[in-house]
């Protein structure tokens, strides 16, 4: 019966501890969000309609709408503090976009005191068909951190939704980068 007790008695204990969390000293800190530096998102317009027809037809609203939908979703995870660097001269690389620079929009984000750049590019397949490309490099080293794709159906009026689930759900779905 002593050792029943004991034994009772030593696993109500151990339960206890463990409901209790770790002690005071052992708490983590949080880390502060990181500074991260969202460039306008580009659009490749692959569709046959632009193809063959030249018909590519003016997206800029649906496009900064785009680069809002993905300054709100990383600046609601409270893992990133969002820079708007939508703004940023792009004289230098204007023919050739931010996609063709080889990691330039890293030193960009640098002068601008990010930690970190993304570039973002809507890529429209067809009429109902588009791709969602994103990157994430190291702002000091101009490393790629995080490189994420996805293919969504709808019109261009979907394309913010389709960033902010790329966003959600693969690059905030991985741990942390530094």
């Amino acid at each position: 019966m002593g050792m029943r007790l004991f034994t009772a008695f030593g696993s109500a204990v151990l339960l206890a501890l463990a409901c209790a969390g770790p002690p005071p000293s052992a708490a983590v800190t949080p880390q502060p969000p990181t500074r991260i530096a969202v460039f306008a998102f580009e659009l490749e317009d692959a569709s046959p309609a632009a193809t063959y027809l030249g018909n590519t037809g003016n997206r800029t609203a649906t496009m900064a709408e785009v680069g809002r939908a993905a300054r709100l979703e990383l600046s609601g995870s409270g893992r990133y503090s969002v820079i708007d660097a939508s703004g940023t001269d792009l004289s230098q690389v204007a023919a050739t976009g931010l996609r063709n620079c080889g990691g330039c929009e890293a030193g960009l984000a640098l002068k601008l005191g990010a930690q970190q750049s993304l570039l973002g590019v809507v890529i429209k397949a067809t009429q109902t068909d588009y791709y969602v490309l994103i990157q994430i490099r190291d702002a000091r080293s101009g490393k790629l951190l995080d490189r994420q794709e996805a293919n969504f159906a709808g019109s261009e009026q979907g394309w913010p939704s389709g960033v902010r689930l790329l966003i959600r759900h693969q690059i905030l779905a991985t741990p942390a980068s530094s």
